[in-house]
């Protein structure tokens, strides 16, 4: 039989209903560890996100909730009890505290697949959540780094042993089975947009969006918005100025989202604070490149000046340039976009997602089954 992994994403389940970047990773997650062998269990569709300030009675429920996992578990049979705990993304905001008290109730290995770690939040609103990130990290077998610029601070506060070991972002095409594009003519600024109407970082990256392209307005571009949420009327009004160059079309289905990335010139995005963007893998399998902002992980994703285009981060007129710059020679686009289709296929798909994991957590597994960790 294979073994059991147990899995909680604490920032997003990947059985929420809001669609996410994070979601999606999470069931790729989910994927992958099936494809790589194992037996994975979403054992928690818990989320311990907060985005004001650690709350005391969320963590009480979490903790409750990991004590009734582990005593069900360790009154089952041994064959149904999780081998290893798997959890995806752990930062202060979203502490993980149900798979560290698992993992020590049943004596296996607790692995984490993105973490990320912020000695400023050590004070504040956030203090309990930074320290059960913390924590948690802290009991990592092993930390997979999806973001690179997470490495030095999880690097710096390592503990000995610990694994840290890059664990790019990756995309299934099985999911998207209309992605060879067929023999799609695409204008170069035929811009597309995909991402969520929200407060905070989508919000302003929609305000430098429309500021770039307001830079260059002489420009015959034209943009379609992917997206909806509770900022929607805020993101209207900042394009309205537009007219119809802009079209709007709201949260679609997987289909219809795969046809615009296949007729799409440039999926173009300021990426203000984003992890890395699964909208340019996805994009990018598509052959379709992307204009973003060089900022944490974007550049994990994108190849600068190879399967797309990376400016500083928050500078609108940088990114007028750069589209300037496309308009003024019309082939670029396209050699971009078939690069980065290439770049997908070669190096980011579920494939060699799975065989990544197997390659890590394999000697995991047997170290523990050898080498039963201490009560």
């Amino acid at each position: 039989m294979p073994p059991v992994i147990g899995f909680h994403a604490p920032l997003k389940s990947p059985d929420d209903p809001v669609p996410s970047g994070d979601r999606t990773m999470a069931r790729l997650l989910l994927t992958a560890l099936r494809q790589a062998g194992y037996d994975p269990v979403l054992a928690s569709s818990r989320r311990l996100y907060d985005g004001s300030g650690t709350r005391a009675e969320t963590i009480a429920a979490a903790r409750a909730e990991g004590e009734a996992l582990s005593t069900a578990w360790a009154a089952g049979p041994a064959a149904s009890r999780p081998a290893l705990w798997f959890t995806y993304h752990v930062y202060y905001k979203a502490p993980d505290v149900i798979g560290p008290l698992v993992a020590r109730r049943l004596n296996i290995p607790y692995v984490v697949a993105e973490g990320s770690r912020a000695a400023k939040r050590a004070a504040g609103p956030w203090a309990a959540g930074h320290a059960l990130a913390e924590a948690a990290l802290d009991q990592a077998a092993a930390i997979l780094i999806l973001n690179e610029a997470d490495r030095p601070g999880l690097a710096a506060a390592a503990p000995p042993g610990q694994h840290l070991t890059a664990f790019p972002p990756f995309v299934d095409p099985a999911d998207w089975p209309d992605h060879d594009g067929g023999s799609a003519v695409r204008a170069p600024l035929d811009l597309l947009t995909v991402a969520m109407m929200r407060e905070g970082d989508k919000l302003d990256s929609y305000r430098l969006l429309a500021d770039a392209l307001s830079r260059c307005a002489d420009l015959p571009w034209r943009l379609r918005i992917v997206g909806d949420g509770p900022a929607r009327p805020a993101v209207e009004a900042m394009f309205r100025p537009f007219g119809d160059r802009v079209s709007w079309h709201g949260r679609l289905e997987r289909a219809a989202l795969s046809l615009l990335y296949r007729t799409a010139g440039l999926l173009i995005w300021p990426a203000v604070n984003e992890a890395f963007g699964m909208v340019f893998l996805e994009a990018a399998l598509h052959g379709c490149p992307s204009l973003a902002g060089n900022v944490g992980g974007v550049g994990g994703v994108i190849r600068d000046g190879e399967t797309g285009l990376l400016v500083p981060p928050g500078d609108p007129a940088a990114l007028a340039t750069a589209l300037a710059g496309l308009a003024d020679a019309p082939g670029r686009a396209a050699d971009l976009g078939a690069a980065a289709r290439r770049f997908v296929l070669g190096e980011r798909t579920l494939a060699a997602a799975a065989a990544r994991l197997k390659l890590i957590l394999d000697p995991i597994l047997k170290e523990a089954a050898s080498c039963p960790m201490p009560s």
